[in-house]
């Protein structure tokens, strides 16, 4: 009797882990949560939240303190379609603007060969999906000469609804590099590389694709549960923000650009040529540092714009009783140098175009508020949103849940994969390795005050043969 007795008691203890480690996973389990996948162009951790004092982002801040913020997150292409491609696929590829397009002709010519895409998994499990602005790499997810071609697809059977309201701006396209008032990216060197003129924020572009995807949001939620992807364009390029923002940096003094010099041995390094064909006033921000400290906080108001969006994104789902069912996803598509090794953009595989802001969030989140420095990859998102929904997980995708870093931040994390043009980089917790198609290597030392300014490559060819067989290994014939 007693053996029965202590028989029965370990049934029942085991019976509650097992319902409580479900419960840390799919917190919701009484109906099917929903996702809002918030992705913000062009942002680097340039917010409070990740450190930087100076930057106004209140609403990011307050998802921080209330989620996961993850310290390094890291995307595998510092380019918008590419960076994107891999969002959205779960799958390493993709090293261009037009890899999801590329993807979509390939489903026309041979659809069994191509897996569903991160929304299409969530319709084909009773989600509906709708994305509202830059979600894609076309915003409004459409090819054509303005972007507004309805039988050209960026992403076919993906989405229930894949919207961009233009507005002033005419198009798709012109709402892309878009300024005040309905101003129109003709010739880029006549159009100001950044702009603060007095309005609402329905005078740039974000104001009134967020208005649609409050719009949007009050038409979800009743019958299915939701999958909305909302893509916020600031601060890319040109930064134009209304004057109310700028004014928040009117006083502030900036911190110097930590290793400003352009690298004197061979990189990744370009000429920041997406920035410099703006028009400049002939100023160059490498050789006026009062003209960097203009960029940069442009830069920063267009962060604070940004940032606004979002506080409107998720105080919505407040008010329409959404908030306890939902998991929120804030991501960056990559970094952006302002100025580090003399470059104005993204496209090398340096730290700052590869390490982007990630945070996730929902009710019941254990240790929430609390950050983890685990090194994770944007390859991640897709099975993290299975695991959290409860839906199948896929076996074709590339990445790992970060459900294990939501339960425990403490963790360590694993190595990040990246890729652009002919080179390709790894980046572990201490090094990064960055091979180059002709067999040039370079080595950079992460726990060294030179970080990514010293290339060490030929005193540790050990290291760098082992981190070389890792990144190969990792990527596969992709």
């Amino acid at each position: 009797m007693m053996i029965r007795l202590c028989l029965f008691k370990l049934m029942l203890v085991l019976l509650f882990w097992e319902v409580g480690s479900a419960a840390t996973h799919h917190p919701f389990n009484s109906q099917k949560q929903n996702v809002l996948l918030i992705c913000i162009d062009d942002l680097r951790p340039e917010l409070n939240c990740y450190g930087a004092s100076y930057i106004h982002s209140p609403n990011i801040d307050q998802l921080a303190a209330q989620g996961r913020l993850f310290q390094r997150h890291y995307v595998q292409a510092p380019t918008c379609g590419a960076s994107r491609y891999t969002l959205l696929t779960g799958v390493y590829g993709g090293t261009n603007n037009g890899a999801l397009f590329q993807r979509a002709n390939r489903l026309k010519s041979s659809p069994s060969s191509i897996n569903p895409s991160l929304p299409a998994w969530f319709r084909n499990h009773g989600y509906q999906t709708v994305s509202v602005g830059k979600v894609s790499h076309h915003p409004g997810g459409r090819g054509g000469k303005n972007w507004d071609d309805p039988n050209q697809l960026e992403m076919p059977n993906s989405w229930d609804r894949h919207l961009l309201p233009a507005g002033r701006w005419q198009h798709p396209r012109g709402w892309m590099h878009g300024l005040a008032n309905g101003e129109i990216r003709i010739n880029a060197n006549k159009m100001d590389v950044f702009q603060a003129l007095e309005g609402p924020d329905t005078s740039y572009p974000d104001g009134i694709s967020v208005n649609e995807a409050l719009a949007q949001m009050d038409r979800l939620g009743s019958e299915k549960p939701f999958f909305l992807a909302v893509g916020i364009l600031r601060p890319h390029l040109p930064f134009g923000a209304p004057l109310k923002y700028a004014q928040l940096y009117d006083e502030v003094k900036l911190p110097p650009i930590p290793h400003p010099k352009k690298p004197i041995a061979k990189s990744t390094w370009h000429g920041s040529g997406e920035f410099m064909k703006y028009n400049r006033w002939k100023k160059n921000p490498n050789t006026d540092a009062a003209f960097a400290d203009q960029v940069r906080k442009h830069y920063a108001a267009c962060v604070s714009y940004a940032d606004v969006q979002v506080g409107r994104l998720v105080q919505k789902l407040t008010q329409n009783g959404l908030s306890e069912n939902t998991i929120v996803v804030l991501w960056g598509d990559h970094g952006w140098h302002l100025g580090e090794h003399a470059v104005w953009g993204k496209h090398t595989l340096f730290e700052e175009s590869l390490r982007s802001p990630l945070i996730l969030h929902y009710p019941g989140m254990p240790h929430a508020g609390q950050s983890t420095n685990a090194i994770v990859e944007s390859l991640d998102l897709f099975p993290t949103l299975c695991d959290l929904t409860g839906i199948p997980m896929p076996t074709y995708v590339d990445g790992v849940s970060l459900t294990k870093w939501i339960e425990k931040p403490d963790q360590p994390g694993h190595s990040a994969i990246s890729y652009n043009g002919n080179h390709k980089t790894i980046r572990t917790n201490t090094h990064r390795l960055i091979l180059h198609k002709n067999g040039f290597v370079e080595l950079y030392d992460h726990q060294s005050v030179l970080k990514e300014t010293q290339n060490i490559a030929q005193q540790n060819k050990d290291l760098v043969d082992r981190l070389t067989k890792e990144l190969n290994q990792k990527l596969g014939t992709k």
